[in-house]
């Protein structure tokens, strides 16, 4: 099964409403899909990747492997409850809390925080892409992600260490991400992202050539009433291989207030005799037209 590539670069040609068209396909139909000549320095993103490694192997492999979780799967005891991984968290949107990660190198924060310049604009071209798709003004979804303060932004950091028994527990068990767009930067080597399409789990392989890997979550199917939708996914644990993520999340300010964008949702709380009787007099022309006309008419316009 062949993940949907979207080619940025493709963009401004005469290719664009082909891949405008690609692009509404994956999110309506697949709810992931890869991004490339994305403008993000791939020099900065191979840094980013090779400083965390080295985090990792400094600071967070020795505690891991110390961890009552490896204890219990040597033993060869079965854990649902607790996910095979070494994380850690960074908030960048609205207030950049880097420099509260006091363990991390500074060159690692400064790392960081250019790649996330970077990507932030890649999110917003994403956000305005999906608004144009769903027929709503570009800065929708930002302006509804922005609260008081603007959308948040917060990068989860995670290695998922070899497993001597892979079979007894998850990396990630499933789930779908709580909030917006979510951006990956994930290992170039390792697989283990598997994401649940059509009754079956696809394998999202590494990530070559920096290819930032890209999935929506709950409020952008909330925000466009359905037609995005948010998809399971989980990671698989591995004998041979410690693989990375680096996952960014694009989403909505805490104190932002997340319905269906007005245009995309059905008119609600009326009586099938008002409906007939606009009906009546709109029967041979658009439906699209006739439910927004119920719409102002339930608010009182």
């Amino acid at each position: 099964m062949a993940i949907p590539t979207i080619d940025f670069s493709k963009l401004d040609g005469e290719d664009r409403s082909k891949t405008m068209a690609l692009l509404h396909n994956a999110c309506e139909k697949w709810g992931f899909f890869q991004i490339e000549n994305h403008g993000v320095d791939k020099e900065l993103m191979d840094k980013v990747k090779k400083l965390v490694n080295k985090h990792y192997e400094d600071n967070m492999k020795p505690k891991f492997y110390t961890s009552e979780i490896v204890k219990t799967v040597e033993d060869k005891n079965k854990i649902t409850n607790t996910d095979w991984e070494s994380t850690f968290f960074i908030s960048h949107r609205p207030d950049n809390k880097i420099n509260d990660c006091t363990d991390l190198s500074e060159e690692l924060r400064k790392a960081v925080d250019e790649y996330i310049d970077q990507l932030v604009k890649v999110a917003e071209k994403l956000s305005e892409l999906m608004c144009e798709n769903l027929g709503l003004d570009k800065d929708y979804i930002k302006e509804a992600f922005s609260g008081s303060k603007g959308p948040a932004v917060g990068t989860k950091v995670a290695k998922y260490p070899k497993c001597p028994h892979p079979e007894l527990v998850r990396g990630l068990r499933e789930h779908t991400d709580a909030g917006g767009i979510i951006l990956l930067l994930q290992d170039d080597k390792v697989p283990g992202l598997e994401f649940f399409k059509d009754g079956e789990w696809v394998n999202i392989p590494p990530s070559k050539n920096n290819t930032i890997f890209i999935n929506t979550g709950d409020q952008v199917e909330v925000l466009s009433n359905g037609i995005y939708k948010s998809t399971v996914h989980r990671v698989m644990t591995d004998k041979d291989g410690s693989r990375l993520s680096i996952a960014t999340f694009y989403n909505p300010s805490g104190d932002a207030v997340i319905s269906p964008a007005h245009k995309l949702s059905y008119p609600n709380q009326y009586t099938f005799q008002e409906y007939l009787k606009l009906y009546s007099s709109t029967k041979f022309e658009e439906k699209g037209p006739r439910f927004e006309s119920m719409k102002k008419k339930i608010n009182g316009h």
